[in-house]
């Protein structure tokens, strides 16, 4: 079980220099620099003294070779300075603390929402003996992961504000500002949960041990909810880890629709002003929830299964 903590460990720590380390490239890669962009949306970029751009790209550090740079925001990210946001002069970490509040309340609503409504569905429909109804509930998840995110936001947005009147269309006006914005985000993420839970309880109906479950006298509840679920629960909840990471990225897009404050209108205004501190400071922070939600699914998988943490042992010694 050590070793097995020590590597997962090792591959959080390489998922977040390498996501460091990409969102770097990719930024320097970008045509312009962030000076220049903070002054042509401030002010005529005509009207700027030179001396006065070469001196900001002196102070953030722009006009040293790339490597340099490289090394120096690495070495202060490590200790979790990431500077000061161009666009604003804040400092990172202090821009990211403001917003961090609103979006973790969105994505914990969502990621709630998500694996009550996904393994509801999929509970039911695998329990159901109407053929008829199984199948109906099975398509439905199909179509959550089909249809896009902003389609889902726009028509919840018609239906119970505009309409209904019954919740905010906009804003960060308290639980009733966050339902809509919540079930948007949990609508096609609760639709993959269902999916992979469905399908692995289906398999799981079909082994002998549940076989010899109802031979013993097992009644169909206890067997499908005891012995089933506990095993088939296993790979839903590795993708409930993994759509952590989406429901960081579908924030951004849920934040812009719904008119709320937190880390995706950050991130957009960041991206389009160039923003090179505060969007290496955003997707660090995203990989960082990332890689913790997912390090601590590692470390409750072998509590259910203790056959995991001793199959990657073997692996790893034959490697």
């Amino acid at each position: 079980m050590r070793r097995y903590v020590i590597k997962r460990l090792a591959q959080a720590v390489g998922v977040l220099w390498a996501s460091y380390t990409v969102s770097f490239l990719v930024l320097d890669l970008l045509p312009g620099d962030p000076v220049s962009a903070m002054a042509g949306a401030g002010m005529d970029s005509g009207q700027v003294d030179p001396a006065q751009l070469a001196g900001l790209r002196h102070e953030y550090g722009f006009d040293k070779p790339v490597p340099v740079q490289y090394a120096e925001y690495l070495g202060r990210a490590v200790r979790g300075d990431f500077g000061d946001a161009v666009s604003t002069g804040r400092p990172v970490t202090s821009t990211l603390a403001d917003a961090l509040p609103q979006t973790l309340q969105l994505t914990g609503a969502a990621l709630l929402l998500a694996v009550v409504l996904g393994g509801g569905l999929a509970v039911v429909a695998t329990y159901t003996s109407r053929r008829w109804l199984r199948q109906l509930l099975l398509s439905l998840p199909p179509l959550g992961v089909s249809v896009p995110t902003f389609w889902v936001g726009l028509l919840l947005v018609e239906a119970f504000s505009f309409k209904l009147r019954w919740f905010p269309a906009f804003g960060n006006d308290g639980p009733r500002g966050l339902v809509l914005p919540a079930l948007t985000l949990a609508i096609p993420t609760g639709a993959q949960v269902a999916q992979v839970l469905a399908k692995s309880l289906l398999t799981a109906l079909d082994q002998a041990y549940v076989e010899t479950a109802r031979a013993k006298g097992a009644g169909r509840r206890r067997v499908h909810l005891r012995h089933a679920l506990r095993n088939a629960s296993l790979p839903a909840l590795t993708v409930v880890g993994l759509l952590v990471g989406q429901l960081i990225a579908g924030s951004v897009v849920v934040e812009t629709v719904f008119s709320r404050d937190g880390l995706g209108r950050v991130t957009a205004g960041a991206v389009t002003t160039q923003d090179i501190p505060l969007v290496q400071g955003v997707v660090v922070f995203g990989a960082l929830i990332f890689v913790a939600t997912n390090l601590l699914v590692d470390l409750v998988c072998p509590l259910l299964d203790p056959r995991i943490a001793v199959t990657s042992d073997r692996r790893g010694s034959f490697a």
